[in-house]
């Protein structure tokens, strides 16, 4: 049972998992855009400010992510 978890504290570290991270974390993105849109169109300031501060923690993550892998490319490079 350790073995299979060790593998999957890699996987999160690895860039494969860094990519699933991002796919993700963007799709999120996608339920941020609809809840604008229904925020507006019912004109409530409260959900659209919600869907805003949700939006800011999205683009910072996709924004670590980015640097880890990155980071991880770096990596790759030196070893190569």
């Amino acid at each position: 049972m350790s073995n299979a978890l060790s593998k999957a504290k890699g996987f999160k570290k690895s860039k494969t998992g860094t990519y699933v991270s991002i796919g993700t974390t963007a799709f999120g993105a996608i339920n941020v855009v609809k809840q604008v849109k229904r925020a507006r169109t019912d004109g409530d300031k409260l959900r659209l400010i919600d869907a805003v501060v949700t939006g800011a923690g999205i683009i910072t993550g996709l924004a670590i992510l980015y640097r880890e892998l990155k980071r991880l490319g770096d990596d790759d490079v030196l070893l190569g």
